[in-house]
């Protein structure tokens, strides 16, 4: 790790003007950044501590929405009442993600800023890695890709993004609120991650001096039933080969609206509108949810030694509706 300078910011204005100095980067928790900085993926010059501006708090608006500090712990926000009673899938998923101890330090803001953990793409040691240099190749291409996307394998990076919480948020349409020189924005969720085409090291679409303030969940429309599936190698401390996300909403037995975000599939959160309307107005039968699943996987591309993703996906979409549907 290269030697940096640490400056603790008091303000979130304060935080933005430093971020403007040259080679600087925000820090948080620190789970990833750190991880990135030893192994010398990431050599920032100075680090800005965003850790004590005041937005560590989980807040129920006038309009009925939650907004989540982006200073909020994961386990904080796993655990706390609004989202445990109103968005069980958003805790489901942060709970699947990391050790106790990495939860209790990671932030909501750089849980979605974090980096994908393609083999490739974390050791320097391998010269071809698009997304740390671009136009130098991607070594996942005809090396190991057995976890890596099956969307979008036509782009020149492959790596999948790694967080669970925003396959979550991707299913809820959240809203990520921003704040830089110009002043503040809100992004959607929808918008918010970008695939690896013209810029493949660039994993969202926040300017480097803008900061995640908040993440807005938008008020239930009424009780849904939701659930977070997450296929991994194993149990403990592992990152999803696919994973789901699945929100529903009921008219009697007749499913209203559907909502259904997969993970490890691609660079972003991959949502299928097509397929959620497949669901919309029939009742929840393994033959509407297989249908849906079909469509979810469709235009899937996979490589060599990622065939069995596809499958895998489709039945774990059947998996996650079903168990939603449940309640």
């Amino acid at each position: 790790m290269r030697t940096f300078e640490y400056r603790r910011a008091e303000t979130v204005d304060a935080a933005i003007a430093e971020v403007s100095a040259p080679g600087a980067r925000f820090y948080a928790g620190g789970s990833n950044l750190l991880d990135l900085m030893k192994t010398g993926v990431e050599n920032p010059a100075v680090l800005v501590d965003v850790g004590r501006l005041g937005l560590d708090e989980v807040t129920l608006s006038d309009t009925g929405a939650v907004v989540i500090g982006s200073g909020v712990t994961n386990t904080t926000a796993a655990n706390h009442a609004l989202v445990r009673s109103r968005y069980p899938v958003l805790s489901q998923a942060i709970l699947s993600g990391a050790t106790t101890q990495i939860r209790n330090m990671a932030t909501v803001g750089g849980n979605l800023m974090q980096r994908t953990r393609c083999p490739y793409f974390m050791d320097p040691g391998f010269d071809r890695c698009n997304k740390r240099d671009p136009g130098s190749g991607c070594a996942a291409r005809d090396g190991f890709n057995r976890e890596h996307a099956v969307f979008a394998t036509d782009l020149p990076c492959i790596a999948v993004h790694p967080s669970d919480m925003a396959v979550a948020l991707t299913s809820l349409d959240a809203l990520v609120h921003v704040r830089g020189p110009q002043g503040d924005r809100a992004i959607p969720i929808g918008e918010f991650f970008v695939l690896p085409d013209v810029h493949p090291d660039r994993d969202n679409t926040v300017a480097a001096t803008e900061l995640i303030t908040a993440v807005e969940l938008p008020p239930n429309s009424g009780p849904s039933r939701g659930w977070y599936l997450k296929v991994r190698d194993r149990h403990s401390y592992a990152f999803a080969l696919v994973s789901v996300a699945a929100v529903l909403r009921f008219d009697g037995d007749v499913i209203e609206s559907a909502a259904v975000a997969l993970g490890g599939v691609a660079a972003r959160p991959w949502r299928v509108p097509a397929a959620e309307a497949l669901l919309i107005g029939r009742r929840a039968t393994m033959e509407a949810f297989r249908c849906a699943a079909d469509a979810a996987l469709d235009g899937a591309a996979p490589l060599s030694q990622k065939e069995f993703k596809v499958t895998l996906a489709k039945n774990s979409v059947v998996r996650a509706l079903t168990t939603a549907a449940a309640g």
